[in-house]
């Protein structure tokens, strides 16, 4: 078992949520003040579709000033859900390579943030192909000069979904020329509904993530409960503490020494009332 920082910070959490970019890039950063929290993620395009929200120079400068003077921790922009860069479709492959290319670019506006995808499915290719096209897509898109890490996310495994596992994460960053841009978001629905059991074993877990991947490479957490049992597959997020993985198990998560300053990141069913009454529920476990 690895020795867990012994200098961690444990006075506050970096707890968001996800926001709506629709009233600009700054206003996400004046809602999250007043729901309490330290970070937050968007979607850096419409996540069932392809467009994107321009950036303006000077709202891009405002959110920098104020992720500054709020004292914020690391943004986790999250990449479309209909990003599949070893899609066995010709077209929605050129098109996802093109996606990610264009969005970590414009994550160049706000500097030494996170940008956060799943990984993709390799409908019927072979789990081999799919994540040898995900590192190809990372190559070509990546560059020496971004300031942006990007992350690959941890997946329930549903049907061909490439990630679930961590040896399948591992695969693909192993194969990535850029390695200091690389590194992986927990998410605990997912990682949970993939078969590894976070509630009765989290530093087991750990463990066998920093054997595999290693925890330097664990960047952000997306902080979820999961609707269905473990090793079920499904992706079906619950409020905290109403699911399978329970209060208890989810205050031992972020908690946890190995998981210390690291951006949380709430993907609950919620509005934003919700998602204010369970970063202030998180806020206290720190108090």
């Amino acid at each position: 078992m690895p020795v867990w920082p012994k200098n961690c910070r444990f006075s506050m959490i970096y707890i968001g949520c996800h926001l709506s970019v629709g009233a600009g890039y700054a206003a996400m950063a004046d809602t999250m003040v007043d729901m309490g929290g330290k970070t937050f993620a968007y979607f850096t395009r419409n996540p069932r579709g392809g467009k994107a929200k321009e950036i303006a120079a000077d709202d891009a400068k405002a959110l920098n000033s104020k992720l500054q003077t709020e004292h914020f921790g690391p943004l986790v922009a999250h990449g479309s859900y209909t990003m599949n860069l070893c899609s066995a479709n010709p077209k929605t492959k050129a098109s996802s390579w093109s996606m990610l290319a264009s969005d970590l670019e414009r994550m160049e506006h706000f500097p030494n943030n996170f940008y956060n995808f799943h990984p993709g499915a390799h409908v019927g290719q072979g789990l081999s192909v799919g994540i040898d096209t995900i590192a190809q897509a990372l190559n070509k898109a990546l560059k020496p000069t971004m300031s942006t890490k990007v992350l690959l996310e941890t997946m329930a495994g549903k049907g061909t979904e490439i990630g679930s596992k961590f040896e399948e994460l591992q695969a693909i960053i192993e194969q990535v020329d850029c390695q200091d841009k690389i590194g992986i978001c927990f998410d605990t629905c997912h990682t949970w509904d993939a078969g590894y059991d976070v509630v009765k074993d989290i530093d087991g877990v750990l463990t066998k993530f920093d054997q595999i991947i290693g925890l330097d490479r664990l960047m952000a957490i997306h902080f979820n409960d999961s609707k269905n049992p473990c090793g079920s597959h499904k992706d079906r997020h619950e409020l905290l503490g109403q699911g399978h993985l329970g209060l208890e198990a989810l205050k031992r998560i972020a908690t946890h020494k190995a998981l210390a300053d690291k951006p949380f990141i709430l993907e609950t069913p919620n509005d934003e009332a919700g998602y204010k009454r369970e970063i202030a529920l998180v806020k206290q476990w720190f108090a």
